[in-house]
């Protein structure tokens, strides 16, 4: 994609290279060892493709997937679901992540993934903090009150997936009296797992207040041989540096930053290295990003699914810009592919700091 390419101005790197080695899942180089989290709704083929032509990710993952979900849709002969679409063809290393709460589905499903798709690596998760997961379904983060069950699942699904490593994610615990992130990573090793990522909040706080790195790093000392993982609040290239830094982990997972800035995985690459830092996207290449993402999206889906679907990805595009906010409620509305560039071209930001953006539309309102 032309717009990663285009990426010439750079920032002073902020600190020396670090001497981070690359972390290893398994047989999986992970080099750098910053990962791509998966995100429901967001990390599809077309988001992985946008960070893949950008670089800087070691290993990139899909949306999470229903096991359950996975085999209703084989038993009537349908298509795979679409968030696996392109897993198939698409650059390794890739990680699929799955949940539910039954070992067998699991390991039916994780088999699979491992050998029909041939993925890199089957991740299982157990952090999920939505209702209709955890406490619906009795999956994702609804398990950390249950480790012996993970420990069950684990050993089920890495049996089902053998050569292909697989991996568990967490949270540090159901609530603040249930924090099990330190006997649910002893029981995730023991059980055959290759890595851990913990992302450092409860699955109460959902996304509010600050993940808590210091606990994320305390688990380190619960394992013997497997690689840690930390996740949360890592939305700049400098935050990178600094966990590495500051805390006992081998590799970084960045999530929802990522989705309104794509090229922070490059960006937090180059400062590990200590090069300088490419900057971020001008808003006319963010809107040539956003174009070329609409069209990965159209080409899949059509122009009536895709324009639905492309609706909540424009909505992280231009993100922290004067003007955003009108483009995110215009586009929010819009149905057809012609209704989705005529907001473009009339609303997508053009300005890149609020006194251009005051001083423009001063200009355009007659005086009295």
């Amino acid at each position: 994609m032309s717009t990663a390419a285009e990426i010439a101005e750079t920032v002073a790197p902020v600190e020396p290279a670090l001497n981070v080695q690359p972390l290893w899942i398994g047989p999986i180089k992970v080099d750098p060892p910053i990962l791509q989290a998966p995100m429901a709704g967001y990390t599809n083929y077309a988001y992985r493709q946008i960070v893949r032509d950008f670089g800087g990710a070691g290993l990139q993952a899909t949306e999470m997937v229903s096991a359950r979900g996975f085999l209703a849709i084989e038993e009537h002969h349908d298509e795979f679901p679409d968030r696996l679409w392109g897993v198939k063809d698409e650059a390794r290393p890739l990680a699929v992540q799955m949940w539910d709460n039954d070992p067998d589905t699991l390991a039916e499903v994780g088999a699979r993934l491992a050998h029909e798709f041939k993925v890199s690596v089957v991740d299982i998760n157990f952090g999920c903090p939505v209702k209709q997961i955890s406490e619906h379904a009795h999956s994702g983060s609804y398990l950390l009150r249950e480790p012996d069950r993970i420990g069950r699942i684990i050993e089920k699904v890495v049996a089902a997936c053998a050569p292909t490593p697989v991996t568990a994610k967490i949270r540090l615990g159901c609530d603040r009296t249930c924090v099990t992130a330190p006997h649910v990573a002893e029981i995730v090793e023991q059980s055959g797992a290759a890595a851990l990522t913990v992302h450092g909040r409860v699955a109460s706080d959902f996304f509010r207040g600050n993940a808590d790195w210091e606990q994320i790093s305390a688990l380190k000392q619960r394992l013997k041989r497997i690689p840690l993982i930390g996740n949360g609040d890592l939305d700049t290239p400098q935050k990178v540096v600094a966990a590495f830094r500051q805390y006992d982990v081998d590799g970084v997972m960045i999530a929802r930053a990522a989705l309104s800035k794509p090229w922070l995985f490059r960006q937090a690459a180059a400062a590990l290295r200590g090069e300088a830092i490419p900057a971020d996207l001008t808003l006319d290449q963010e809107r040539t990003l956003l174009l070329d993402h609409y069209r990965l999206v159209l080409e899949r889906f059509g122009p009536q699914k895709g324009t639905l679907l492309m609706r909540k990805f424009a909505c992280c595009y231009a993100q922290g810009r004067p003007g955003c906010r009108e483009f995110r409620t215009k586009v929010c509305h819009v149905f057809t592919p012609d209704e989705f560039y005529e907001v473009v071209e009339r609303y997508f930001p053009k300005f890149a700091c609020v006194e251009a953006f005051d001083t423009a539309k001063r200009r355009a309102t007659p005086e009295d």
